[in-house]
């Protein structure tokens, strides 16, 4: 299986989807650069190429972390498998 999306940080709780047409039910395999590790996560949602697709569940006010880095907070709950985008998280500078 090819790698569909990719972690920079093992504490990551998303990924960036790198291929397009993430359809809901697929199986997506993921690379985690920092370990070298592969893996697996079923998609919920279709997801965008260059969009974020949910490592883990993640609750509503959660820090949403992608390349080791704070990138906001979930504004509602976000299942793991799911689209992680500007419709579930937002930026804590506002």
């Amino acid at each position: 299986m090819a790698t569909q999306f990719i972690v920079h940080d093992k504490r990551d709780t998303v990924g960036v989807v790198v291929v397009e047409d993430v359809q809901p039910g697929m199986e997506l395999e993921g690379w985690i650069m920092e370990t070298d590790e592969t893996i697996r996560v079923t998609a919920l949602d279709a997801v965008p190429l260059g969009h974020k697709v949910a490592l883990r569940d993640i609750a509503e006010g959660d820090t949403v972390l992608k390349y080791g880095a704070d990138i906001g907070r979930a504004v509602k709950p976000i299942r793991k498998g799911g689209h992680a985008h500007i419709h579930n998280m937002k930026t804590k500078r506002w």
